[in-house]
């Protein structure tokens, strides 16, 4: 990675975000050291034990593209003073990766959900005689795997869920139709800029108000920074992705509560598609559509995208009367 640049600056202050709201960085080994998942998560000092520390936990899954610390920076800070924070980076972004992956080496959203569960596991203390409970949000490519991780572990572990700008029902109309607003060929064109022209075109798509004018020598740099990393190994999971094939994966209800969050003009994944998603996510699922953003609701529009989370996962109290 280039050391030069406005994108390693950007990267040091996103981290120190991270720190100041009491996080801290771990690599965590899995699977016997085949995996390593890195993560930033709540200080083990007090939080860990079961005792000392009432919050309850929240997991955030980022999107395809920049790690964690990039996608969750307005988050952090004000969650973090409610839940005991895991935000890991999935398999294949930022400092993690795994050589177990099957069959051809494509990893699936259903595999990042197993890596995050053995995370969840081996961060959390669970109460003697019960597994740890958390609740999972997922923005995009993560919020796949959000469904997946409440699929996986079910309500006995996972108490809630947030599905965030994200098409559980992404089929290969959806794909070519993204191709075509992208003007691209490939999703991994679109996905993976490998150019300053490629970069602002991803961002016109994924914000509602983009910059009106980014230099050049900004947008190579932030190629080169945020993805020249395991490239290969991205394509793959693009590739990898079970959604739309009805042999591999079928979008059933959740028994969870479920909170549809979705930017109105979302370029990605039309907003269209996330009436079509809570409607088979089924009565337990609500939808709020975020007004005046795109596809990064949690950064055009952080403070309601916080209030709508933090609404959704500490409900008042009903009154007794």
């Amino acid at each position: 990675m280039p050391t030069l640049g406005i994108a390693p600056l950007l990267d040091a202050y996103f981290r120190r975000r991270f720190a100041a709201a009491g996080l801290v960085e771990a690599s965590v080994p899995l699977d016997g050291g085949a995996t390593t998942v890195h993560c930033w998560r709540f200080s083990p000092g007090a939080a860990d034990d079961g005792e000392g520390d009432a919050r309850p936990v929240l997991v955030l899954l980022h999107g395809f593209g920049p790690p964690a610390t990039w996608q969750w920076r307005r988050q952090v800070g004000p969650l973090s003073r409610r839940f005991r924070l895991i935000v890991p980076d999935l398999l294949f972004f930022g400092g993690s990766s795994t050589t177990s992956a099957p069959g051809a080496g494509r990893v699936s959203e259903a595999q990042q959900a197993e890596a995050v569960a053995k995370l969840v596991a081996a961060v959390v203390a669970p109460a003697p005689g019960a597994p740890a409970r958390v609740s999972v949000a997922g923005t995009s490519y993560g919020g796949f795997v959000a469904y997946h991780v409440a699929r996986l572990l079910g309500p006995a572990a996972v108490e809630r869920v947030v599905i965030a700008s994200s098409d559980l029902l992404k089929a290969a109309d959806d794909d070519r139709a993204l191709l075509r607003r992208g003007g691209a060929e490939r999703v991994e064109d679109v996905m993976l800029p490998r150019s300053p022209e490629q970069m602002r075109r991803l961002l016109q798509l994924a914000y509602h108000r983009p910059r009106r004018f980014t230099p050049g020598f900004v947008l190579r740099n932030l190629v080169q920074y945020l993805y020249s990393d395991k490239v290969e190994e991205k394509k793959e999971l693009i590739k990898g992705i079970t959604l739309g094939n009805k042999d591999k994966f079928q979008l059933t209800p959740l028994p969870q509560e479920v909170l549809v969050l979705w930017g109105e003009h979302d370029q990605i994944f039309p907003v269209e598609k996330a009436f079509e998603v809570a409607r088979k996510l089924g009565a337990n699922a609500r939808l709020e559509v975020l007004k005046e953003t795109g596809h990064m609701p949690q950064e055009e529009d952080p403070k309601r995208f916080n209030e709508a989370i933090l609404n959704f996962l500490l409900p008042a109290p009903k009154s007794s009367l």
